[in-house]
């Protein structure tokens, strides 16, 4: 992906999250100088399998795995200080260092304990499917203009004023939803006490940092979370997430300008799969589900939930190709359907008596499609050991090719196992 003409990569999901997008980022960190996360929060998971070690990432971007590169939290993500240092304390326990390579944006908000209350408490969380781990109510209390800052922690007036009413505030809601959980002030300002003296010395300008290092002429990977049928705008609304997920967030999140950005990897797997409530037009019956959940291992990296299954829909890539701007494409868990004597591809949507091929706003009426299926022979022959396309199984090849097609992007990459060095690059 980096070339003289491409410095600039974002790496978004083109499905519903869990694509493998930490996968594909530390396989490309090992040529970027700097890799930056630009929305999200803790809710994220990216899993990186290096053989010996296996390494879940929840904020901290996936290239802090490759000594010398640079890792920043951009202003997009809503940070939870408590969880970072864990994720840090465990990376440094296995032998990872972290020391003057990581960065956080002064401009990120913070999760505190009791958007991680109202998360638990709120009966429309649990409805859409969320997490529970405060991202939803931190970024709603980001754009009300009430949040709290990382740059916050440097005046301890102002942090006890905002503390004071934002625990005012969540303690009303508990109320109104008839919980008898409280969230404290002074227990809420002694822990940001105790982590401003880890974080402060992390915090930069984020988005000046980068800003100089494009101009310098370093390899920049702007790695996202969740996925494009996740995004607030552009996503099965109202079953998304806070934030912007797709290539437009990256921007605005890591504090760059668009016009900066040479090239957009979306990452796909062979299939679908989804967590949570929220429409999968082409999701398997259990059985299916049941058996494709055991061979993907398809469960959460952050939450352990059982992820929904569903073959591969195109009609939903060729939407996340378009609203991203996709350039290349990376397809992810080929290795998942090596047992399948018959694998389909979604081409559109059948919706009173007509036929649909773009992607629909109305989830209404994106719970009564019935989806168009094109199936093809499955290759029944181990995928894992390939390292060059040629080495794929004939059907395997024509599988991709037709996915390549309809989706209307080039596949560059190709993923046939965890781990790193199970993947073909074309």
């Amino acid at each position: 992906m980096f070339s003289q003409s491409s410095r600039t990569v974002v790496v978004v999901g083109a499905q519903w999250g869990d694509e493998g997008k930490g996968k594909l980022v530390d396989v490309l960190a090992e040529r970027a100088d700097w890799v930056v996360r630009y929305q999200g929060g803790a809710n994220a998971g990216h899993t990186v399998d290096l053989g010996e070690h296996s390494f879940v990432l929840h904020q901290i971007p996936s290239g802090i795995l490759h000594e010398g590169v640079r890792c920043a939290i951009g202003n997009g993500v809503v940070l939870d200080p408590d969880t970072l240092f864990t994720e840090i304390d465990g990376l440094v326990a296995d032998g990872i260092d972290v020391e003057g390579r990581l960065y956080v944006s002064d401009r990120a908000h913070l999760v505190l304990p009791y958007h991680k209350l109202i998360d638990a408490e709120s009966a429309h969380s649990q409805s859409l499917g969320t997490t529970g781990r405060g991202i939803g109510p931190a970024y709603e209390d980001k754009i009300a203009r009430r949040g709290i800052r990382v740059v916050d922690l440097r005046h301890a007036d102002r942090l006890r004023e905002l503390v004071t009413r934002g625990v005012e505030r969540a303690n009303a809601q508990l109320i109104g939803f008839g919980s008898s959980a409280r969230a404290d002030a002074d227990s809420i300002l002694e822990l940001l006490g105790r982590l401003a003296d880890r974080l402060l010395p992390l915090s930069e300008d984020v988005g000046l940092m980068v800003y100089r290092a494009m101009k310098s002429g370093a390899a920049i990977l702007l790695e996202g979370a969740q996925g494009s049928l996740l995004d607030v705008d552009h996503g099965t609304y109202p079953f998304v997430t806070s934030s912007s997920t797709t290539s437009g967030g990256a921007a605005t999140g890591a504090g760059i300008p668009p016009t900066s950005i040479d090239a957009v990897l979306g990452v796909v797997k062979a299939y679908t799969t989804r967590v949570g409530t929220g429409p999968l037009p082409t999701e398997m019956d259990a059985q299916m589900t049941e058996r494709l959940r055991s061979l993907g291992n398809e469960f959460g990296a952050t939450t352990g939930r059982a992820r929904r299954c569903g073959w591969f829909d195109a009609v939903v890539v060729r939407y996340a190709s378009r609203i991203n701007g996709l350039t290349d494409v990376a397809v992810t868990k080929l290795d998942v359907l090596d047992t399948l004597d018959r694998i389909a591809i979604c081409t559109g949507y059948e919706y009173e008596e007509a036929l649909h091929t773009e992607f629909p706003a109305d989830i209404t009426g994106l719970d009564r499609v019935v989806p168009r299926y094109e199936w093809l022979d499955g290759w029944q022959q181990p995928t894992r050991d390939a390292r060059r396309l040629e080495e794929l199984p004939a059907q395997a090849r024509r599988y991709l090719d037709r996915v390549q097609e309809l989706i209307e992007t080039p596949i560059t990459y190709v993923s046939v196992g965890t781990r790193r060095d199970q993947i073909i690059g074309l």
